[in-house]
């Protein structure tokens, strides 16, 4: 599909609509607040506390895509109020927002360059690389591509610790991430003051549930079997936004709650359509056209894969022990 026909295709999307983006923000706004201090005051009632701690970290989910829509200047018109939206959802996402404007824009003119992947989120090697790695590299790649260690551990890491002080702070703005830390202070202080350990308790359980949806977003937009990595001078960053971007449809509450952040492909296409728009276009680009899209099972089975086959051009799952020369070893 020649890249011209789907720019204009998608032209007509990347309409900003100033009262699209504040009720977005404000029911967003409106459901966190009151599902955080709803989790409070029924502790002990755990169904329904288990209940509003997931409502509560997919609000929090939603926000962080406001956010990231703010950094794009896709959600309101004018800039201003991108970048006044932006950092003041930065406190409840704990993602400083100019240092995450900054890297994230390099993510987008890096995607799918394999010489480039220190600009993406989640670190992949390439078959070969595997094939020339020592046992320790291994074991630590395998380490951090597990599932149970990748998603817990690697959220609650980026989001709590890594965020405090992130990639290129220094490039993006000191000034900016220390007033963000000092603002997310102020906020944990909020509630401990407001409502004690147990307010504590409970934004705590909040922010890992919403870590753990955050990397398992992350992952799949670009980590599934038939997506696409190259090397220049054959990248073509047109291919690698539509083919090396997933498009997840896992359901209208999915994407209600995710903001429809997960069709990337055409987001990373052009970055200039709004989230409330995204699924609108790629629902209309599917009538038309062949655009690939993951369901639930693809998805989980998206987690078995770690490495980049080159020659293959595809994602592969680790090799195999050959039991041969295991056996002749032995």
């Amino acid at each position: 599909m020649p890249e011209a026909t789907i720019r204009a295709a998608l032209r007509r999307y990347t309409e900003r609509d100033d009262r699209k983006a504040a009720l977005s923000l404000l029911t967003s706004f409106a459901v966190y607040f009151a599902t955080l201090w709803l989790a409070v005051q029924c502790l002990g009632v755990w169904p329904l506390v288990g209940t509003l701690v997931i409502v509560n970290a997919l609000a929090g989910v939603r926000l962080y895509v406001l956010q990231h829509d703010c950094g794009h200047g896709s959600l309101f018109a004018g800039r201003r109020w991108n970048d006044l939206a932006g950092h003041a959802l930065s406190t409840f996402t704990l993602t400083p927002y100019a240092a995450m404007r900054y890297n994230h824009n390099l993510h987008h003119a890096h995607i799918g360059d394999l010489a480039a992947r220190e600009a993406g989120e989640i670190h992949t090697m390439t078959l070969r690389e595997w094939q020339a790695a020592g046992p320790l590299r291994r074991l630590g790649y395998r380490i951090y591509r597990h599932p149970l260690f990748l998603l817990p551990v690697g959220g609650l890491f980026v989001y709590v610790l890594r965020y405090r002080w992130p990639r290129n702070a220094m490039k993006a703005g000191a000034g900016g991430v220390l007033a963000h830390d000092a603002a997310l202070a102020g906020w944990v202080g909020a509630i401990y003051l407001l409502a004690g350990w147990a307010g504590l308790a409970v934004y705590g359980a909040t922010v890992s549930v919403a870590a753990v949806t955050g990397v398992f977003l992350v992952y799949l937009q670009h980590n599934f079997e038939d997506t696409w990595w190259d090397r220049k001078p054959e990248h073509d960053a047109a291919r690698a936004a539509l083919q090396g971007s997933s498009a997840l449809d896992l359901g209208w509450w999915f994407d209600l709650a995710t903001g429809n952040i997960a069709y990337h492909d055409i987001h990373h296409f052009n970055a200039r359509i709004p989230g409330y728009n995204l699924r609108r276009a790629h629902r209309a680009l599917r009538a038309d056209y062949d655009l690939p899209v993951i369901g639930w099972p693809e998805a989980l089975r998206s987690f078995t894969l770690k490495l980049w086959d080159e020659d293959r051009e595809r994602l592969v799952p680790f090799p195999k022990p050959d039991r041969g020369t295991a056996a002749a070893a032995a």
